[in-house]
């Protein structure tokens, strides 16, 4: 016979939700302690349904739930805070951080560290995207131990020379090279080290860190697109087109 948890306020964001049976929700969050859960808030479609408009995703709240298998009740919910990623790329961005973690992290699988990620990824999306999704991503990957070889060379080779060029060779690390080629994926050692100390205020180490985590993320995520990159290239299309696209729905 399955436990039975009981879980009392436990910070979490909700990254998911989906209508369940007549008038509940199914929700797909993320939690501090328990990692992501699938919770069913009864009767939260209902128009007198006590959470009706509460579980929105990217508001930072305080859920309490019961489990017993697979799926949890939620039994409470308050608020810790204000809401975060507003509308356009913003939120579309905040979207790809879920898709990103409903893809890649299994349920009951705790990561404090990439809870604490998270929230200063949805929070830091206002100000300073790039950086903001770049560091996320180097930390899922940590997490789930595909972290990446970013200080030195492949082999315990010598220390990454910020004025070198590298050709980044994936699941292994940096290998040295001499010139930038027109295969491959050629980095400065500047950028890498940019990503390892995690500060991104160069233009250039941004544009290459993107380019190392897209290619490291392709090979967990498999042959599926994500979602939020396909409306990315419909709002890109719309706006060589000049034409002025609204928010972007991201299925939440």
């Amino acid at each position: 016979m399955a436990a039975h948890v009981k879980v009392m306020l436990e910070p979490a964001w909700v990254l998911h939700h989906y209508p369940y049976r007549d008038s509940s929700l199914l929700l797909e969050i993320l939690s501090r302690e328990y990692g992501r859960v699938g919770l069913v808030a009864r009767g939260a479609r209902s128009a007198r349904g006590r959470w009706r408009g509460q579980l929105q995703t990217f508001r930072p709240l305080l859920l309490s739930w019961n489990l017993r298998g697979e799926l949890g009740t939620l039994t409470g919910l308050e608020s810790r805070g204000a809401a975060g990623a507003c509308g356009g790329r913003q939120l579309l961005s905040a979207c790809y951080l879920n898709e990103l973690l409903l893809r890649l992290l299994t349920r009951h699988d705790p990561h404090p560290g990439l809870f604490v990620a998270y929230e200063q990824a949805v929070r830091g999306l206002a100000s300073h995207p790039e950086p903001a999704l770049r560091l996320f991503e180097k930390c899922l990957l940590q997490e789930l131990g595909y972290g990446l070889l970013l200080d030195q060379e492949v082999d315990s080779g010598p220390p990454v020379a910020k004025d070198a060029l590298y050709e980044y060779h994936l699941e292994r690390g940096p290998v040295r090279c001499n010139h930038a080629r027109r295969e491959g994926l050629v980095l400065h050692g500047s950028s890498l080290l940019a990503l390892y100390h995690g500060v991104l205020d160069d233009p250039l180490a941004c544009r290459e860190a993107r380019r190392l985590m897209r290619a490291a993320l392709a090979l967990y995520l498999g042959a599926r697109p994500l979602k939020t990159r396909e409306v990315l290239r419909q709002l890109s299309a719309l706006s060589a087109a000049g034409q002025q696209p609204g928010n972007p729905d991201c299925g939440n």
